[in-house]
Protein backbone atom coordinates (compact mmCIF):
# COMPACT_ATOMS: atom_id res chain seq x y z
CA UNK A 1 0.00 0.00 0.00
CA UNK A 2 2.78 2.41 0.88
CA UNK A 3 4.47 1.78 -2.44
CA UNK A 4 1.17 2.28 -4.24
CA UNK A 5 0.66 5.61 -2.51
CA UNK A 6 4.17 6.70 -3.36
CA UNK A 7 3.60 5.69 -6.96
CA UNK A 8 0.38 7.66 -7.10
CA UNK A 9 2.04 10.71 -5.58
CA UNK A 10 4.90 10.45 -8.04
CA UNK A 11 2.49 10.06 -10.93
CA UNK A 12 0.48 13.07 -9.77
CA UNK A 13 3.59 15.22 -9.49
CA UNK A 14 4.72 14.03 -12.91
CA UNK A 15 1.40 14.95 -14.50
CA UNK A 16 1.45 18.36 -12.81
CA UNK A 17 4.96 18.97 -14.13
CA UNK A 18 3.91 17.88 -17.60
CA UNK A 19 0.96 20.29 -17.53
CA UNK A 20 3.28 23.12 -16.52
CA UNK A 21 5.66 22.29 -19.35
CA UNK A 22 2.80 22.21 -21.85
CA UNK A 23 1.57 25.56 -20.55
CA UNK A 24 5.02 27.10 -20.93
CA UNK A 25 5.43 25.80 -24.46
CA UNK A 26 1.96 27.04 -25.39
CA UNK A 27 2.61 30.49 -23.91
CA UNK A 28 5.94 30.73 -25.70
CA UNK A 29 4.32 29.61 -28.95
CA UNK A 30 1.57 32.22 -28.68
CA UNK A 31 4.18 34.90 -27.96
CA UNK A 32 6.31 34.04 -30.98
CA UNK A 33 3.40 33.48 -33.37
CA UNK A 34 1.69 36.66 -32.21
CA UNK A 35 4.76 38.79 -32.86
CA UNK A 36 5.31 37.18 -36.25
CA UNK A 37 1.65 37.71 -37.18
CA UNK A 38 1.84 41.36 -36.16
CA UNK A 39 4.99 41.94 -38.18
CA UNK A 40 3.43 40.24 -41.20
CA UNK A 41 0.27 42.36 -41.04
CA UNK A 42 2.29 45.52 -40.41
CA UNK A 43 4.45 44.81 -43.46
CA UNK A 44 1.40 44.27 -45.67
CA UNK A 45 -0.26 47.42 -44.37
CA UNK A 46 2.87 49.51 -44.90
CA UNK A 47 3.14 48.28 -48.48
CA UNK A 48 -0.54 49.02 -49.14
CA UNK A 49 -1.39 45.40 -49.95
CA UNK A 50 -4.37 45.28 -47.56
CA UNK A 51 -6.30 48.17 -49.09
CA UNK A 52 -8.71 46.03 -51.13
CA UNK A 53 -9.36 43.66 -48.24
CA UNK A 54 -9.88 46.43 -45.69
CA UNK A 55 -12.14 48.58 -47.83
CA UNK A 56 -14.13 45.61 -49.12
CA UNK A 57 -14.90 44.29 -45.65
CA UNK A 58 -15.78 47.75 -44.34
CA UNK A 59 -18.25 48.28 -47.19
CA UNK A 60 -19.81 44.87 -46.55
CA UNK A 61 -20.73 46.12 -43.08
CA UNK A 62 -22.46 49.25 -44.46
CA UNK A 63 -25.84 49.71 -46.11
CA UNK A 64 -25.45 49.86 -49.92
CA UNK A 65 -25.16 53.47 -50.99
CA UNK A 66 -24.91 54.83 -47.43
CA UNK A 67 -21.60 54.28 -45.68
CA UNK A 68 -22.81 56.19 -42.62
CA UNK A 69 -25.18 53.37 -41.62
CA UNK A 70 -23.85 50.00 -40.43
CA UNK A 71 -25.91 46.99 -41.44
CA UNK A 72 -28.37 45.49 -38.99
CA UNK A 73 -31.04 46.88 -36.67
CA UNK A 74 -30.52 49.99 -34.57
CA UNK A 75 -30.12 47.97 -31.37
CA UNK A 76 -27.09 46.20 -32.85
CA UNK A 77 -25.30 49.51 -33.27
CA UNK A 78 -26.13 50.48 -29.68
CA UNK A 79 -24.93 47.09 -28.47
CA UNK A 80 -21.67 47.50 -30.40
CA UNK A 81 -21.14 50.90 -28.77
CA UNK A 82 -21.61 49.35 -25.34
CA UNK A 83 -19.29 46.46 -26.16
CA UNK A 84 -16.58 48.70 -27.56
CA UNK A 85 -16.50 50.58 -24.26
CA UNK A 86 -15.14 47.39 -22.67
CA UNK A 87 -11.91 48.09 -24.57
CA UNK A 88 -11.57 51.77 -23.65
CA UNK A 89 -8.57 52.89 -21.63
CA UNK A 90 -10.74 54.14 -18.76
CA UNK A 91 -12.71 50.91 -18.36
CA UNK A 92 -9.62 48.73 -18.69
CA UNK A 93 -7.73 50.82 -16.15
CA UNK A 94 -10.61 50.50 -13.70
CA UNK A 95 -10.64 46.73 -14.16
CA UNK A 96 -6.87 46.42 -13.76
CA UNK A 97 -6.74 48.65 -10.68
CA UNK A 98 -9.67 46.81 -9.10
CA UNK A 99 -8.06 43.40 -9.60
CA UNK A 100 -4.67 44.73 -8.51
CA UNK A 101 -6.30 46.11 -5.37
CA UNK A 102 -7.77 42.68 -4.69
CA UNK A 103 -4.30 41.16 -4.98
CA UNK A 104 -2.91 43.77 -2.59
CA UNK A 105 -5.70 43.02 -0.10
CA UNK A 106 -4.67 39.35 -0.28
CA UNK A 107 -1.01 40.35 0.19
CA UNK A 108 -0.11 39.24 -3.29
CA UNK A 109 1.96 42.31 -4.12
CA UNK A 110 3.99 40.43 -6.72
CA UNK A 111 0.90 39.54 -8.76
CA UNK A 112 -0.47 43.07 -8.43
CA UNK A 113 2.70 44.71 -9.72
CA UNK A 114 3.06 42.23 -12.57
CA UNK A 115 -0.53 42.85 -13.70
CA UNK A 116 -0.12 46.64 -13.58
CA UNK A 117 3.27 46.43 -15.33
CA UNK A 118 1.92 44.22 -18.13
CA UNK A 119 -1.05 46.47 -18.85
CA UNK A 120 0.78 49.76 -18.32
CA UNK A 121 3.64 48.81 -20.63
CA UNK A 122 1.10 47.62 -23.22
CA UNK A 123 -0.60 51.02 -23.18
CA UNK A 124 2.72 52.77 -23.73
CA UNK A 125 3.57 50.42 -26.59
CA UNK A 126 0.23 51.07 -28.31
CA UNK A 127 0.85 54.83 -28.24
CA UNK A 128 4.35 54.39 -29.64
CA UNK A 129 3.21 52.11 -32.47
CA UNK A 130 0.41 54.48 -33.47
CA UNK A 131 2.95 57.29 -33.82
CA UNK A 132 5.39 55.09 -35.72
CA UNK A 133 2.87 53.84 -38.29
CA UNK A 134 0.63 56.92 -38.38
CA UNK A 135 -2.06 55.16 -40.42
CA UNK A 136 -5.18 57.12 -41.22
CA UNK A 137 -8.50 55.80 -39.99
CA UNK A 138 -11.46 54.93 -42.22
CA UNK A 139 -13.46 57.90 -43.62
CA UNK A 140 -15.05 60.04 -40.92
CA UNK A 141 -18.48 59.38 -42.45
CA UNK A 142 -18.18 55.78 -41.25
CA UNK A 143 -17.41 56.68 -37.64
CA UNK A 144 -20.19 55.81 -35.21
CA UNK A 145 -18.09 56.88 -32.21
CA UNK A 146 -15.50 59.61 -31.75
CA UNK A 147 -11.80 58.81 -32.08
CA UNK A 148 -8.74 60.98 -31.88
CA UNK A 149 -5.49 59.19 -32.70
CA UNK A 150 -3.94 57.06 -35.44
CA UNK A 151 -5.48 53.81 -36.63
CA UNK A 152 -2.77 51.13 -36.55
CA UNK A 153 -2.80 49.02 -34.48
CA UNK A 154 -6.20 49.09 -32.81
CA UNK A 155 -5.68 50.13 -29.21
CA UNK A 156 -9.01 48.66 -28.15
CA UNK A 157 -8.16 45.29 -29.69
CA UNK A 158 -4.62 45.16 -28.37
CA UNK A 159 -5.34 46.40 -24.84
CA UNK A 160 -8.39 44.14 -24.57
CA UNK A 161 -6.22 41.17 -25.49
CA UNK A 162 -3.61 42.17 -22.93
CA UNK A 163 -6.02 42.80 -20.06
CA UNK A 164 -8.67 40.13 -20.58
CA UNK A 165 -6.26 37.39 -21.59
CA UNK A 166 -3.95 38.27 -18.68
CA UNK A 167 -6.87 38.11 -16.24
CA UNK A 168 -8.05 34.86 -17.81
CA UNK A 169 -4.57 33.37 -17.50
CA UNK A 170 -4.37 34.44 -13.84
CA UNK A 171 -7.76 32.91 -13.06
CA UNK A 172 -6.86 29.72 -14.92
CA UNK A 173 -3.58 29.59 -13.00
CA UNK A 174 -5.29 29.63 -9.60
CA UNK A 175 -8.30 27.49 -10.54
CA UNK A 176 -8.41 23.91 -9.33
CA UNK A 177 -10.84 22.51 -11.89
CA UNK A 178 -10.15 22.14 -15.58
CA UNK A 179 -13.59 23.37 -16.62
CA UNK A 180 -13.02 26.59 -14.66
CA UNK A 181 -9.72 27.13 -16.46
CA UNK A 182 -11.29 26.45 -19.84
CA UNK A 183 -14.18 28.79 -19.07
CA UNK A 184 -11.82 31.58 -17.95
CA UNK A 185 -9.68 31.36 -21.07
CA UNK A 186 -12.72 31.09 -23.36
CA UNK A 187 -14.40 34.09 -21.71
CA UNK A 188 -11.26 36.21 -22.01
CA UNK A 189 -10.86 35.25 -25.65
CA UNK A 190 -14.52 35.93 -26.52
CA UNK A 191 -14.54 39.37 -24.90
CA UNK A 192 -11.31 40.24 -26.70
CA UNK A 193 -12.74 39.16 -30.06
CA UNK A 194 -16.07 40.99 -29.76
CA UNK A 195 -14.41 44.22 -28.64
CA UNK A 196 -12.15 44.13 -31.71
CA UNK A 197 -15.01 43.31 -34.06
CA UNK A 198 -17.06 46.19 -32.65
CA UNK A 199 -14.35 48.63 -33.75
CA UNK A 200 -14.68 47.50 -37.36
CA UNK A 201 -18.48 47.45 -37.21
CA UNK A 202 -18.54 50.99 -35.82
CA UNK A 203 -16.32 52.15 -38.68
CA UNK A 204 -13.39 53.49 -36.67
CA UNK A 205 -10.79 50.84 -37.54
CA UNK A 206 -9.71 48.91 -40.59
CA UNK A 207 -9.92 45.12 -40.13
CA UNK A 208 -6.13 44.76 -40.30
CA UNK A 209 -5.78 47.28 -37.45
CA UNK A 210 -7.79 44.94 -35.26
CA UNK A 211 -6.01 41.81 -36.47
CA UNK A 212 -2.65 43.35 -35.64
CA UNK A 213 -3.93 44.47 -32.24
CA UNK A 214 -5.19 40.99 -31.42
CA UNK A 215 -1.90 39.36 -32.46
CA UNK A 216 0.41 41.69 -30.56
CA UNK A 217 -1.90 41.92 -27.56
CA UNK A 218 -2.03 38.14 -27.18
CA UNK A 219 1.75 37.95 -27.56
CA UNK A 220 2.24 40.66 -24.94
CA UNK A 221 -0.13 38.98 -22.48
CA UNK A 222 1.63 35.63 -22.84
CA UNK A 223 5.06 37.26 -22.59
CA UNK A 224 4.12 38.72 -19.22
CA UNK A 225 2.63 35.37 -18.21
CA UNK A 226 6.04 33.85 -18.87
CA UNK A 227 7.70 36.65 -16.88
CA UNK A 228 5.29 35.99 -14.00
CA UNK A 229 6.10 32.27 -14.16
CA UNK A 230 9.83 33.01 -14.06
CA UNK A 231 9.44 35.38 -11.11
CA UNK A 232 7.45 32.75 -9.25
CA UNK A 233 9.90 29.91 -10.01
CA UNK A 234 13.22 31.75 -10.01
CA UNK A 235 15.93 30.34 -7.73
CA UNK A 236 15.26 31.27 -4.13
CA UNK A 237 11.60 32.19 -4.69
CA UNK A 238 9.18 30.76 -2.17
CA UNK A 239 6.01 29.22 -3.58
CA UNK A 240 2.88 30.87 -2.20
CA UNK A 241 -0.45 29.27 -1.29
CA UNK A 242 -2.65 29.11 -4.36
CA UNK A 243 0.14 28.51 -6.83
CA UNK A 244 0.58 25.37 -8.88
CA UNK A 245 3.54 24.33 -6.78
CA UNK A 246 1.88 25.09 -3.44
CA UNK A 247 -1.89 24.62 -3.63
CA UNK A 248 -4.08 26.01 -0.84
CA UNK A 249 -4.89 23.74 2.03
CA UNK A 250 -8.44 22.47 2.29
Amino acid sequence: MARLRISRVGLGEGLAAARREIGLVAALGVTVLGVLAFLSVADEVTDGHTKVFDEGLMLMLRHPGDITRPIGPDWLKLAAMDITALGSVIVLCLIVLTVAGLFVAQRRLREAWLLVAACGSGLIMVDILKVVFGRERPPVAMHAVEVGNASFPSGHAMLSAIVYLSLAALLAHFADRRRVRVYALAAGLIVTLIVGMSRVYLGVHWPTDVMAGWALGAAWAMLWWLIAWWVEHRPGARPRPGTLDNPPSR
